[in-house]
């Protein structure tokens, strides 16, 4: 199986998710990965006619930074809003975050005006769909991207689709599957519960067949999938991870940290997954059949197998590559690593083991069986002729 290596990127990250190495990792090409490379853990709104916090997000350590033009901004101000973002969008400096505006929802009569203004950016990296009820709200913007964008801008522009309602749950397929820009799900709860008059309750039940069928959706066609519900916010975030969202979105500067940490994998399960992947490496490159990695043992077939704890493994340490984080150093300790030469004759010989177990399993049960006919009715009569 070929090996692609990958360098990593040295970022800070907080204190308790920081794992400390400079190993590489070589990721698996034939593993199916998050189709951006882009981490979006955090989403951080900033409304876009309000220049004190436009100017404070500058400053905001989030991994995207979304200017809004819809639901933060009244009416009377949109126009303001839109020449207040562009001129937000030429002004901010090349770096981590990625630069987005939400757009008003494809039928509002204000999206028009929206893209006519924002896609005269040289800096705009992402556009985000609010109230996406089917491909064709997709497909409108992308070619608005193709017919107004700046050339150079046009490949690079990513968009994110934000599903708020009954009908864009059941319209999931076609929308995850509408182009080739789009790179994110993100499930609004508040929007979606307004839309079909649930009951909000804590234990949020009520969601899981849409949370999950964002997930499912994402999953399925390669997107990322965030979150939007801000009561909470640690809970979600760790009920948010463990369902497959990648992120979540943010409307305050002071949810950003926890939510960036809460989507960094965990520390033990990232050197974990590193410590399968070098495993399954060094094993594969010997041609070895089976390995022992923490008394478990994960057996290679011709290089063509069912791996579902790699498929995990190489996520797991995608994620946290994308995150900013660095690889643990895994020692090649032979007593966690047991190679096993002769993995044929291993599985063999264990096959032969389980088959006299079963052999003489069957025979003492028969010859139980006799011993108790024998004792409750006696020696059959011999026959003498």
């Amino acid at each position: 199986m070929s090996l692609l290596a990958t360098s990593l990127r040295k970022v800070v990250i907080p204190a308790t998710r920081r794992v400390t190495s400079t190993v590489q990792y070589r990721a698996i090409s034939a593993l199916p990965d998050i189709s951006s490379s882009r981490s979006r853990r955090a989403l951080f709104y900033v409304p876009g006619s309000d220049e004190r916090k436009i100017h404070k997000s500058i400053s905001v350590g989030a991994d995207c930074i979304v200017y809004d033009l819809e639901d933060s901004v009244s009416l009377n101000k949109k126009g303001t809003a839109r020449h207040m973002v562009i001129d937000a969008l030429e002004a901010s400096e090349h770096g981590k975050a990625e630069k987005a505006v939400r757009i008003n929802a494809i039928g509002t009569g204000l999206e028009l005006d929206d893209l006519n203004v924002i896609l005269h950016s040289k800096r705009l990296q992402a556009i985000v769909i609010p109230k996406v009820q089917s491909a064709k709200d997709i497909n409108f913007v992308s070619r608005m991207i193709d017919s107004v964008a700046v050339e150079s801008q046009r490949e690079r522009i990513r968009l994110i689709a934000s599903v708020e309602s009954a009908l864009g749950i059941m319209n999931i397929r076609e929308i995850a599957t509408a182009d080739p820009r789009l790179d994110a799900l993100i499930f609004a709860a508040e929007d979606y519960c307004a839309d079909l008059g649930l009951i909000r309750t804590r234990r949020r039940n009520e969601m899981l067949f849409a949370r999950q069928t964002i997930v499912n959706a994402a999953g399925a066609y390669g997107l990322q999938s965030l979150d939007l519900d801000e009561d909470v916010l640690r809970e979600e975030c760790k009920e948010g991870r463990e369902f497959g969202f990648t992120g979540k979105q943010a409307i305050h500067p002071s949810q950003i940290d926890i939510i960036q940490e809460m989507f960094l994998p965990d520390p033990k399960d990232l050197e974990h997954a590193v410590r399968i992947l070098e495993g399954f490496e060094h094993h594969s490159e010997k041609g070895v059949g089976a390995f022992n990695l923490d008394g478990k043992m994960f057996v290679l077939i011709m290089h063509m197998i069912d791996m579902p704890v790699v498929k995990w493994a190489n996520k797991i340490v995608s994620r946290a590559q994308a995150g900013g984080m660095t690889m643990p150093q895994v020692e090649n300790d032979a007593s966690a690593c047991d190679i096993f030469h002769n993995s044929a004759h291993l599985v063999l010989a264990r096959n032969c083991v389980m088959l006299l177990v079963d052999l003489l399993f069957f025979y003492v049960s028969q010859l139980i069986i006799i011993i108790i006919i024998i004792i409750f009715h006696g020696l059959p009569p011999l026959s003498i002729e």
